[in-house]
């Protein structure tokens, strides 16, 4: 039933239907990898407090990418034992690789993994699952940064985990707390449209899906978890931090450079009430005028680090019309990308040309009022001549605004309604809500000779893709505390 019905509304996510108990909800992937010692007791555990706990049908699926000891042997005598567990193997190595096959082969509307030394008290796994399922938000994680929070670590994995955290939110404008802990979730629909986007097949695939996912307007709901560090851990934290901060680079890179394809990312299931068009209200005025001031502000002090240095060898006015030309360019670049959010090659050319006649119009009252104090003082002061050009500049400021807001970067008419995309074939068979056929993704999921999952009874969902009908797997009258 749709959360949100009245007339003119955005289309809300759906609250997944409750029917057909014997399809499963919730997909929680193990990714392993030469873990023969602790995978048994790890699915044990999660099974018992899944089966108590969970109110819904569950499947737990053991993901042995390219283990080398018993791994296999372990998983598939666990699939054997419990109809709800699952083994899947992959000759190559990576987590992210591994959950990357999984998650695109399973038919289970919610997806999750958690990392096989079960770290993360299982306590928390309804409410990281929970808001998925009612449709509230696309993805969840659990964090040990935040505040509520209770963990047990050394103090070099704190360092790291934090510095990290910080790098990612000066470099990526992430806003997650916490990238790095093996305990998330994400929506089945929601792992269609991202998935082929990430590269990354080792430990950096969490980073750059939740920084596609923040990118994509998407909600992120974070968890706060009770986390006991693993002292017999096999990850080697000075490599992965090394292949992170690679990560980190490239991902920087294709943001900067315009290469990611954010216009098919944006707000990919229509729901953000930012969105809504409302009469008399300029849509993005506000954070417009934000990112305006701020460019505007350093924009005047190169300025006039420019105007300084070239007032050395040169006359005011001279001066003033290169250090207005050069840092004319570098603001109308400037305000193209971050004030009014043009991506790509597209038009610059225009757009400068454009900004080059608004530089016109601010030379005119920046030369003039030099004029006009070249007039009344025959030598005046340096700092003098600076009062008068901030003077003159915040005057050229507003006219700027306004003629970039009308003229140069105006907003784009509404798009045209469209229908809705077919059912989707497969997670990576077409690219996603009709967009252009890509290129082979990085997760073509292999055979998997002890991969078997059940489609069940579904039903059709309204944005096209099948999504499992739901329903309590124990009577309502039935204390799930009961049978410990």
């Amino acid at each position: 039933m749709r959360t949100d019905s009245s007339p003119g509304s955005l289309p809300a996510r759906e609250h997944l239907p409750a029917a057909g108990a014997g399809t499963p909800v919730l997909d929680v992937v193990i990714p392993v990898y030469n873990e023969e010692k602790d995978l048994r007791p790890c699915v044990l555990r999660l099974h018992e407090h899944l089966t108590r706990t969970f109110p819904y049908a569950f499947r737990i699926t053991v993901a042995d990418n390219a283990s080398t000891d018993a791994t296999p042997q372990v998983a598939a005598r666990l699939a054997a034992e419990l109809a709800e567990v699952r083994s899947s193997r992959l000759e190559l190595k990576g987590r992210g690789r591994a959950l990357g096959t999984v998650w695109s082969a399973s038919d289970a509307p919610v997806l999750a993994y958690m990392d096989v030394d079960l770290s993360t008290d299982l306590n928390a796994l309804l409410p990281l699952v929970a808001p998925l399922i009612s449709g509230h938000s696309d993805l969840a994680i659990g964090s040990r940064l935040a505040r509520s929070s209770r963990v047990v670590r050394g103090a070099k994995r704190e360092f790291i985990s934090r510095t990290y955290n910080l790098i990612l939110r000066g470099s990526l404008q992430a806003r997650f707390s916490d990238a790095q802990c093996g305990f998330k979730a994400i929506r089945r629909d929601v792992a269609q449209v991202l998935l082929p986007l990430v590269e990354d097949t080792g430990w950096f695939f969490d980073t750059e899906l939740l920084v596609l996912a923040e990118r994509a307007g998407l909600r992120i709901h974070e968890v706060p978890v009770d986390w006991i560090d693993d002292p017999d851990s096999t990850v080697h934290i000075v490599r992965t931090a090394t292949d992170d901060l690679r990560g980190v680079w490239r991902v920087g890179k294709a943001l900067a450079t315009g290469s990611l394809p954010l216009d098919r990312l944006a707000r990919p299931f229509g729901d953000d009430p930012r969105d809504r068009d409302i009469k008399d209200v300029p849509q993005g005025l506000a954070r417009q005028l934000v990112g305006f001031c701020v460019v505007g502000v350093l924009s005047t002090l190169f300025y006039l680090v420019l105007y300084s240095g070239f007032r050395v060898f040169a006359g005011s006015q001279l001066a003033n019309a290169l250090a207005l030309l050069v840092s004319a360019v570098a603001n109308t670049a400037a305000n193209r990308r971050l004030t009014f959010g043009v991506r790509g090659r597209g038009g610059a050319v225009r757009h400068q040309a454009q900004g080059l006649v608004v530089f016109g119009i601010g030379l005119a009252l920046t030369s003039g009022s030099l004029a006009a104090l070249s007039a009344a003082t025959a030598d005046p002061a340096h700092s003098t001549e600076l009062a008068v050009l901030i003077a003159a500049n915040l005057a050229a400021t507003v006219l700027r605004f306004l003629l970039f807001r009308a003229w140069v970067f105006p907003d784009a008419p509404p798009a045209a309604p469209q229908a809705p995309p077919a059912p989707d074939p497969g997670p990576y068979a077409a690219a996603p809500y009709g967009a252009a056929p890509r290129e082979a993704t990085p997760y073509a999921a292999p055979a998997c000779p002890t991969t078997s999952f059940r489609a069940g009874d579904v039903a059709e969902h309204p944005r096209g893709d099948a999504t499992v009908r739901l329903a309590p797997v124990r009577p309502a009258d039935t204390d799930p505390r009961d049978g410990r």
